[in-house]
């Protein structure tokens, strides 16, 4: 994830991506669907640049 985009706080251009899970899971509130949340983070500062759902279908 190198140069792709760069940190609003630093100014870092390398990112690492993580994976937010378990109690912290986002939910779609139809029965116990919901998703895994990803983030891309700047390994220099640790700002969260980007969250998206792992699995985007389970909100349709």
């Amino acid at each position: 994830m190198k140069g792709e985009i760069e940190c609003p706080k630093c100014g870092g251009r390398d990112f690492g991506i993580g994976k937010q899970k378990g109690y912290a899971k986002m939910s779609s509130g139809r029965f116990n669907l919901g998703s895994n949340i990803i983030h891309r983070i700047c390994t220099n500062c640790g700002f969260i640049a980007e969250s998206y759902a792992e699995k985007p279908r389970n909100f349709r």
